[in-house]
Formats: C-alpha cells, structure tokens, sequence
C-alpha cells in the first residue's frame, strides 16, 4: 500500500509515514526490547529503530529524491537538500521502556508539512504547514484549537540544563506566579507540544539549544505553528533565528506570563 501514497501531497505523506512507525510501537509495545546504548544515559531499542524503517519506507516510496535524518538511522541523501525529513520514530523511549504509554511518533519536512502521531490513542496531529488539525480513526479530521484554559504547562526537566545557572527549567516551577496561576506536568515525550496546539496544555517549556532543526522537536514546533499558538526560545528569540530552548504557549498572555517568571528567575540567578 506504499505507493499509493506517491502522488499525494506532503502532509498525506507525513500522516502515513506518523501511522506506519505508530503501527510498530504499538505492536512491540510490552515485548522484552533489548537497548541499544546510545551514550550519556541515552538508548534506543529495537522498536525505535523499526518504527523508523517504517517510516522511511513511506517517504522513500513517496518522495524517493527527498533527504532524510533518522534518530536512529542518520542521514539519507544529500544533508544540503532543500527537501529533507526529520524523523523522530518513538520520542519518549525511556517511557516505552518501561511500560509508560506517553510516547510519539514524529515527522517533519524542513520547513513544510507534519506529523505526530500518539500511537495509543490513536489520533495523529498534523499539518501542512498552514492549517493544523488532529485526525482519530471513524471521525472526521477537526482543527485544532489551542487554548490556555487548562492552566497545565508541561515542562522538560531531563538533563543536561545548557541554560544553567541562568535559567533551569525546574526553577520555572518554584516561582511563586508559576504556583499560583499554573499547574506543571511532566511527560517526557515531544507529544506534549501537540496537546498545547489541541488545547491539551497551555504551555510547554524546555531548555536546550537551538531546537528547530531537531529530529525531535521539528514536527511539533511546526503543529503549534500552523494551529496559531506563540512559539519562541526561552529568550523571547525566534527559534530559528538566535532562540535557544522552547516556549510554546497557546496565546500571547500566556507567553508572556512565562517570559517574565523566566526573565526574572534568570535575573536572579546572575546577581547571586
């Protein structure tokens, strides 16, 4: 069925290439997976690296001259194409390893269409750059609608904090505003920024640098894009320009809320 996607268009291929790695997560979900060691308390396991292959197989079918970076696999093709997939088969691994169900599946076209896809629940976020909209099988596709009105921000604190000691994501959570208006949650997985474009979260923050070109985050900062919510580093940059880190909003009060509990806690920590 590969290449009935060949004439498709860009966002079709992304959906595709999110269901087919989704398709492999969840069939080895709860198997015994070896794991690959990556380095720094990083791995993969199998299902990673088949959830991939899945997915390139899509796109090869699909977009045969198109470049791609893989997690697991690296790059296929020219690194210089215009045309080159980020792929990210199963963000939030540590999570599978261990029985956790908070995973996704991610697909991105540099500057163009995308896809996450939630393996468990089924429903597949995407967009083809312009519109966003979340897809669950026997429903009709619906837009997505971010909105803050959940108060709940998501907040990456895996190490390592390349922003310390001027700003730590887990000193976002003490400061006394945070407390009192939001409520943080922790899910270890990219998938959290598809929910801040559905209206899941209010917000999502993490550290690092820059992000908009990451396998991991590519297909996501592209989702919360299109659906219209304030995307930019922990330093109010534009991520693609000179941002470092993430902070995705579901609208400008809330950006700017958490701009200033980062702006001061940073402060802070340079006078110390």
């Amino acid at each position: 069925m590969i290449n009935s996607y060949a004439n498709s268009d860009d966002a079709a291929v992304a959906i595709a290439g999110a269901r087919a790695g989704a398709d492999v997560v969840r069939t080895m979900y709860g198997q015994r997976l070896n794991r690959i060691d990556k380095g720094a308390g990083d791995f993969a396991t199998a299902a990673d690296v088949e959830a991939e292959q899945a997915i390139l197989a899509v796109i090869r079918a699909a977009r045969p001259d198109d470049a791609v970076l893989g997690e697991e696999g690296g790059q296929h093709g020219d690194a210089e194409a215009v045309r080159r997939w980020l792929v990210d088969p199963l963000c939030g691994t540590l999570n599978y390893a261990v029985g956790n169900m908070l995973v996704a599946v991610n697909v991105a076209l540099r500057g163009g269409a995308a896809a996450v896809a939630d393996p468990f629940s089924g429903e597949v976020f995407s967009t083809d750059g312009a519109t966003a909209w979340v897809r669950r099988d026997g429903a009709e596709d619906a837009l997505l609608a971010p909105t803050p009105a959940t108060r709940l921000v998501d907040v990456n604190l895996d190490p390592p904090f390349p922003g310390a000691p001027g700003f730590r994501a887990v000193d976002l959570l003490a400061h006394p505003a945070f407390v009192e208006r939001y409520r943080p949650r922790v899910v270890s997985t990219t998938l959290a920024l598809a929910w801040v474009a559905a209206g899941k979260r209010a917000a999502y923050v993490t550290d690092g640098g820059d992000l908009s070109q990451s396998v991991h985050f590519a297909a996501g900062i592209a989702l919360c894009r299109a659906a219209g919510c304030t995307v930019t580093g922990i330093d109010g940059a534009p991520i693609d320009e000179a941002g470092r880190g993430l902070v995705v909003a579901a609208d400008d009060e809330t950006h700017g809320l958490l701009m200033s509990m980062i702006r001061s806690r940073s402060q802070r920590a340079r006078t110390r």
